[in-house]
């Protein structure tokens, strides 16, 4: 049973660590700026 949970738990933590990661060096405005021009071209406004 434990051996089951072992690798999605695994993948759980390294994802939460590069988030983190990606959060501290500033990355969370590039992506939410690139978000919101692909949102605007896709609506035709930008």
């Amino acid at each position: 049973m434990m051996r089951r949970l072992t690798l999605p738990l695994l993948l759980i933590v390294v994802g939460a660590a590069l988030v983190c990661f990606g959060a501290m060096r500033g990355e969370v405005s590039v992506v939410l700026t690139k978000a919101t021009h692909i949102c605007l071209e896709c609506i035709g406004i930008g």
